[in-house]
Order: C-alpha cells, then structure tokens, then sequence
C-alpha cells in the first residue's frame, strides 16, 4: 500500500511537468520562473532516486522519479534557452 500511495504521490507532481515544459517552449520567455524553484525540485527528485537507490527498493515506483527529473530537466534547459532569448531580445530593443 506505501508503494502505492509512493506512486500516487510521484505521478500526481509529475502531471504538472509536461505543462510547465510546453508554457516554458511557447513563451519563449524565462520572466516568470524561478531558477532556484527548478533546481531544488531537481535536487529533490535527485535525492528520491538516490533514496530508492541506497536503499535498494528500486521498485515501479523508481521509474516516475527518473521521468519527473528527466522532465524538470528538460525544463530547466529551456529556462537557459528562454534567458538566452531574453538577453536577445533586450539587445535589439536598446
């Protein structure tokens, strides 16, 4: 039932991320994010993975901690590009 409610809990912060990936590639913006946010949910799901690793109950369960992390990732490298365009952007209009 813990591995359960362990998945339910992984899966239900995971549905957010392919949200925030879509906004973050359309906006083409990083005015509205939080680098500090995306690095300590990165971190936290970093330590998840290193948790069920440690602790050697690599269940089902491991496999959503790897895709939310490999989501935020995705999502923190856009943060990048979306700064990089800003500072474009900022360029041109100066």
């Amino acid at each position: 039932m813990g591995e359960l409610l362990e998945a339910l809990m992984v899966i239900s912060f995971g549905i957010s991320w392919p949200t925030s990936i879509v906004k973050s590639y359309t906006a083409r913006t990083a005015k509205g994010k939080s680098l500090i946010f995306l690095c300590f949910i990165l971190f936290g799901y970093a330590c998840g993975i290193a948790a069920k690793i440690v602790t050697g109950s690599i269940t089902y369960v491991f496999v959503f901690y790897i895709l939310n992390f490999v989501m935020v990732f995705c999502d923190l490298l856009l943060y990048f590009r979306n700064r990089r365009l800003d500072r474009e952007v900022a360029k041109t209009d100066a």
